[in-house]
């Protein structure tokens, strides 16, 4: 069972009020007997002072002094006898005085009871206790200077009920009022602790970082104010673990950019070398051939100079498109939105371009278009036909066309450059894009190709945020991109 701050404050305040009562209980039940016996010596000291008082000034025969002790007797259940010097009765009390003057004349003339206990003795008085147990009385017995003798007597038995009386009636209350007060402290102490439960909900909720939930309690005291504060608490927790959160997620991208311009660069530094490494090895042969005169006739020293300046021509081939790419790749390249006619493009290119496909028996088609005007970078998008052309030209074999399509689908232009020859393997598909990668090792050095040309139509095509894809057929294949269009008015 999980500890309730309601059932610890009910127990606490039940026992507290229970060990109070009880207390009180057994300090009656010891005291007050005493107590009482004290206060019924001090009436009696009262009385034996006014007597006193009124014999010395000549007025305890008058009506006021007899009234006053009438009243006394009343009061506090005394019973008083007073006689003078010549043993004529002054005062008798209605509650017994006859029996008590008996019992003076008695003292006077000597007489003891046996059952008698002396408690103090004045030079006037004496207090003493008298009668069986159970049945005593509490006596004062005196002689004046003035010759009058008195007693005055007060039941013990009636202090001793009163006593049990008034402890038993204590106790009875005091257990119902433990009852009764328990009761009313289990439910009004719902309210007390109910501000505090709620409080301890919310903690346990933000411990999960839930810090949806707010404190609405209305106690009017100091949880009030500690719920204000948890409240400031949970909101600046949230505001926090935001903040970290956000600052943890850039960076993460920053280490996985890290990572990645790190695996990028480990990949350009080890193709770059494998790439560069024939053309260089080619260049320092022939050239060490050229200068140790392996063949010293014309012919052949063209020869070498022409392999020299073709492997050269390639190197510097690449190391632009390299270059191309890397500015691409890291962002350095700002892309310029133009609007320009996509159709004059690629025919301009495809005209250029002539002389290197009548060279190769290539026969291009293309049907006519009415201008087509969209929104790009023109300068990047004439490299991606570019790289696209020249690649078709490269790898076009079979009946050897190139059909050259543009297509207008929801405001987008699909330019497609097609080649007949054979299509691309299906497990080097989705690695064509990927820098120096070459389905045909061979094919490619042949025609000199890098194997970056494909990269950088990725990288451009990406920073204009458009599509671009390559499709095999049975006779061919065919490489597509998309540019938007301008919306005419």
């Amino acid at each position: 069972m999980r500890p309730s701050i309601r059932r610890q404050f009910a127990l606490i305040f039940i026992g507290l009020m229970a060990g109070t009562i009880l207390m009180c209980w057994l300090i009656n039940n010891i005291f007050l007997g005493e107590y009482y016996t004290t206060t019924k010596r001090n009436v009696i000291y009262d009385a034996y002072e006014t007597i006193a008082q009124a014999t010395g000034s000549e007025t305890y025969s008058s009506e006021a002094f007899q009234k006053e002790l009438d009243n006394i007797c009343r009061m506090y259940s005394i019973t008083v006898a007073i006689i003078d010097i010549n043993s004529q009765t002054r005062y008798l009390s209605e509650n017994g005085g006859d029996y008590l003057e008996n019992k003076l004349i008695g003292y006077i003339f000597g007489f003891q009871p046996v059952d008698l206990q002396v408690l103090e003795e004045g030079e006037d008085y004496r207090i003493q206790k008298t009668g069986p147990a159970g049945n005593q009385s509490l006596e004062m017995y005196g002689r004046l200077d003035s010759g009058i003798s008195f007693i005055l007597s007060t039941p013990m038995e009636s202090i001793q009920e009163s006593a049990k009386i008034a402890n038993q009636f204590f106790a009875y209350v005091g257990c119902a009022g433990t009852i009764v007060g328990g009761a009313i402290i289990w439910f009004v102490s719902r309210g007390i602790t109910k501000p505090i439960l709620e409080l301890n909900r919310i903690s346990e909720r933000m411990v999960h970082l839930d810090f949806e939930a707010k404190y609405q309690g209305r106690a009017n005291n100091e949880i009030d104010m500690l719920g204000e504060n948890i409240n400031k608490l949970s909101a600046s927790l949230e505001e926090s673990i935001s903040e970290l959160k956000t600052a943890n997620n850039e960076l993460q991208k920053d280490i996985e950019k890290k990572e990645k311009i790190d695996e990028m660069r480990m990949e350009f530094l080890s193709n770059v070398s494998h790439e560069l490494k024939t053309p260089i090895a080619l260049i320092q042969g022939y050239a060490e051939g050229l200068k140790e005169a392996v063949n010293d006739d014309p012919e052949s020293r063209d020869f070498y100079c022409e392999v020299i300046m073709d492997e050269s021509a390639k190197m510097n081939h690449m190391v632009k498109k390299l270059l191309t790419l890397n500015q691409l790749e890291f962002g350095n390249d700002i892309v310029s939105m133009e609007r320009f006619d996509i159709v004059a493009l690629v025919k301009n290119y495809i005209q250029s371009a002539g002389i290197l496909t009548k060279q190769n028996g290539i026969e291009v088609r293309m049907k006519e278009y009415t201008p087509i005007y969209v929104w790009a970078d023109e300068y990047k998008t004439e490299e991606v036909f570019m790289n696209y052309f020249s690649n078709a030209v490269n790898h076009c074999s079979g009946s050897r066309i190139i059909d050259v399509k543009l297509e207008i689908k929801d405001r987008k232009v699909r330019v497609s450059v097609f080649n007949t020859g054979e299509p691309i393997p299906e497990d080097s598909v989705n690695h064509i894009w990927e820098k120096f990668y070459k389905v045909d090792k061979a094919r490619t050095r042949e025609y000199g190709g890098s194997g970056v040309g494909l990269s950088i139509v990725k990288a451009i095509m990406e920073s204009m945020n458009q599509k671009y894809g390559v499709e095999n057929y049975t006779n061919g294949v065919l490489f597509w991109f998309e540019l938007e269009t301008v919306q005419e008015e």
